[in-house]
């Protein structure tokens, strides 16, 4: 079954302004302080924040490159499954993330983020990452869009991510939120399933995180 990917326009579009490389003197602090920080940064040392667009990327080459949107696994299109983007050059979709207290504008380790991808596509559900019921022929339970914004609480928490560290200190994606203290939530990590479309899809798993790293979209204002 062949998959379809959709692209949409948004203001990564402009010219990359960005290296990939981080320089030397991209971070006024030791790579000690960095890896030991609370606070999530990208590629280039500086701190994420919300409000500014993302790419996804692999810490891990050679399976796929960044995130991006893709129909299901049995060819419904909408809402859209959260896929690797199979071209390992590929940055995949830019996205953003807004933690739970939306006053806090700098994204921190452990803290229940919402993540959605910027711009628009071809189907009417939101483009907030939601996680997936379980798929009756697979057993996974794969992240969509379609989530809720905001509004923390039992009704949404099924909205919520985390990014973490995992052994190593490279950064992991983690379902486990903690909006709803009356909620019987099991936490896991987030790994890449792939089906027989060849296609990985993001999905809850027992084994293999998907290691991740974060490259800003395009330049937009100074960072620390």
């Amino acid at each position: 079954m062949r998959n379809t990917y959709f692209f949409f326009l948004s203001a990564s579009s402009l010219p990359q302004l960005q290296s990939n490389i981080i320089s030397a003197d991209s971070s006024h602090e030791s790579i000690c302080d960095i890896t030991g920080s609370k606070s999530v940064r990208d590629i280039s040392g500086h701190k994420l924040r919300t409000g500014i667009d993302y790419y996804i990327l692999p810490v891990i080459r050679g399976k796929g490159g960044g995130l991006a949107l893709g129909s299901k696994l049995n060819g419904t299109q909408c809402p859209l499954d959260v896929v690797q983007d199979q071209p390992e050059i590929s940055d995949g979709l830019p996205l953003t993330f807004t933690p739970v207290d939306p006053k806090k504008k700098k994204i921190r380790i452990s803290t229940d983020l919402n993540i959605k991808f910027s711009g628009l596509t071809i189907c009417v559900q939101s483009m907030v990452w939601q996680l997936a019921d379980i798929d009756e022929s697979t057993g996974q339970r794969f992240i969509k869009t379609s989530g809720v914004e905001g509004n923390p609480g039992p009704e949404t928490v099924e909205n919520w991510f985390k990014i973490e560290r995992d052994g190593d200190g490279d950064y992991k994606l983690v379902f486990c939120p903690s909006v709803c203290t009356a909620c019987i939530v099991t936490c896991r990590d987030i790994g890449i399933y792939v089906g027989e479309d060849g296609v990985g899809r993001l999905a809850l798993t027992d084994g293999t995180a998907f290691k991740v790293m974060f490259k800003k979209a395009y330049s937009a204002v100074s960072e620390d």
